[in-house]
Formats: structure tokens, sequence, C-alpha cells
């Protein structure tokens, strides 16, 4: 029977913390925009390298030509 009170105490301790932990979270922001971060992936966010975009303005002003085979 003593078990079941230590148990309780644990199991309080334990939803303690994490209550503790989520407004931690929510007063840092975590939650505050739940949009942006699944969209981002849709942008070009400029991180390519000078070397690819090289090669595409290269292959933009070969299109058309015949001696490239496009």
């Amino acid at each position: 029977m003593e078990v079941m009170f230590i148990l309780i105490g644990f199991s309080l301790l334990v939803a303690l913390i994490f209550l503790g932990l989520y407004l931690w979270a929510v007063r840092n922001g975590q939650y505050d925009d739940k949009v942006t971060p699944s969209i981002r992936m849709l942008f070009d966010d400029g991180t390519r390298g000078k070397r690819d975009r090289d090669n595409d303005e290269h292959d933009h002003t070969n299109i058309g030509d015949p001696s490239n085979g496009r």
C-alpha cells in the first residue's frame, strides 16, 4: 500500500516537470509560428553555391542551340 503513495508522488513530480517544460517552451516562443516551418522548404533561401548558379545560367544560354543537343 505504501508503494502506491510513492508512485503517486513520483507521477505528480513527473507531471510537474513536464508542465514546467511546457510553460518554459511557450514563454520562449517555441509555439509562436506554426505555419512557416512547414512551408520553409518551398522557398529558395539563397544557400545554393556560386557554381550551381553559374551552371544554371550556362544551361539557360544554350537552350535552343543545336550543338548541345537541346
